[in-house]
């Protein structure tokens, strides 16, 4: 039986002005590799390794090209065009797949990177979602405090962004610890503070405190350096405006201005953090 979505091996059957038919060890269905990509040489009787996808008039199709995703797999996909119908998506062949709005988990933005699962629905044809939490893997190779890399699946305003570590390993980074806004397709640098006993992963965005104070600090000051020296609130000012301005929490924010205060590079009024004017001067 000739699958879709996947790749089969298949024997040359019949050959045509317009590319070579394949088929299967039953014969009883049969499959156009088109005439372009037949490789040269080829003869009735051997046999060809092809993946089988339905082309733009929903006929079954072999190509010899490799797509980023296949049935059953997940992958990051980049949308092509978002239509009446849903999205498409390239996935490296011919004819872009269908991402239907009703397995979308957030508006699609053409030209953005998505992480999606590849499907057949009920007429048999390949699509993808973006509801992939239950395909995603929990025997990751990561233990608490190493550094890992994901993509942003699913946001809950309730519970935090949901990432994919590695493109494959499940994740939460949880709202506590997000104060800048975070979105479905978005790249994220955390840190495992916990590996949960059915394998999920509990991430923490920053690094470890005294590396994180040490680069928070030296945002703080360029921030401050871009008010001409001046800004304009305190480390008391309200959270939102903190997380607004640095994407930073209060706490972190207050360990920063800190930092600079110790090493003598800001002094602090009631309205105002100023930048020293030796330092100022130097750093310029």
């Amino acid at each position: 039986m000739i699958k879709i979505g996947e790749w089969n091996q298949l024997e040359v059957v019949r050959e045509k002005e317009f590319g070579i038919y394949l088929s299967d060890d039953t014969g009883e269905n049969d499959v156009l590799l088109p005439v372009r990509q037949v490789p040269a040489g080829t003869k009735k009787g051997e046999k060809l390794s092809v993946f089988i996808y339905r082309d733009s008039s929903d006929r079954l199709i072999a190509t010899l090209n490799r797509p980023r995703i296949a049935l059953g797999e997940l992958a990051v996909l980049r949308c092509a065009g978002v239509t009446k119908i849903g999205a498409f998506m390239d996935w490296g062949l011919e004819k872009d797949i269908l991402l239907p709005f009703k397995e979308q988990t957030c508006r699609v933005e053409e030209g953005k990177e998505y992480l999606v699962y590849m499907y057949k629905d009920k007429s048999e044809r390949l699509c993808v979602s973006m509801k992939v939490y239950e395909h995603l893997r929990t025997d990751a190779p990561y233990q608490a405090g190493d550094e890992v890399q994901g993509i942003v699946y699913e946001f809950n305003p309730n519970m935090g962004a949901f990432i994919a570590v590695d493109d494959l390993y499940s994740a939460l980074l949880p709202m506590k610890e997000i104060h800048s806004r975070i979105s479905v397709g978005d790249r994220i640098e955390a840190r495992v503070v916990n590996v949960r006993e059915d394998g999920k992963l509990d991430l923490l965005r920053q690094k470890p405190i005294r590396q994180q104070m040490e680069e928070d600090s030296r945002m703080v000051y360029r921030v401050i350096e871009s008010y001409h020296g001046v800004l304009p609130f305190t480390d008391k000012a309200d959270k939102e405006i903190i997380e607004k301005e640095f994407g930073l929490s209060k706490n972190a924010f207050k360990r920063a201005v800190g930092r600079l205060l110790k090493e003598g590079k800001i002094q602090i009024t009631e309205k105002n953090i100023i930048l020293k004017e030796d330092h100022y001067e130097t750093d310029h």
